[in-house]
């Protein structure tokens, strides 16, 4: 049986703060966060973007990857070359600037 692979993604929000999660399909899960189904954080912040997206990691890296996002303070959240420095050794896609 094949490894689940997932990706780690951060979406902007509507109020421009930042959301962080895991997922199989980051375009499936957009489309459900964007529907008013998905996190309970941003129902209230719609619509929602992709800004960052890494992988396919395993989805046990993929969950530490997350973690790890989620611990860095929202400046450097903001900041495209401290969260590429962060992850070195990743493929990053920059889908938009965060600012």
């Amino acid at each position: 049986m094949p490894a689940k692979r997932a990706f780690v993604y951060i979406l902007r929000c509507a109020d421009r703060t930042f959301y962080i999660g895991t997922a199989k399909n980051v375009q499936l899960r957009l489309a459900v966060h964007n529907a008013g189904k998905g996190a309970k954080y941003t129902r209230p912040r719609l619509p929602v973007r992709v800004v960052w997206q890494e992988g396919p990691l395993s989805l046990t890296r993929a969950l530490q990857r997350e973690y790890q996002l989620k611990q860095l303070t929202r400046q450097k959240k903001r900041k495209k070359n401290e969260i590429s420095a962060f992850f070195p050794l990743a493929v990053l896609h920059n889908r938009d600037k965060i600012s």
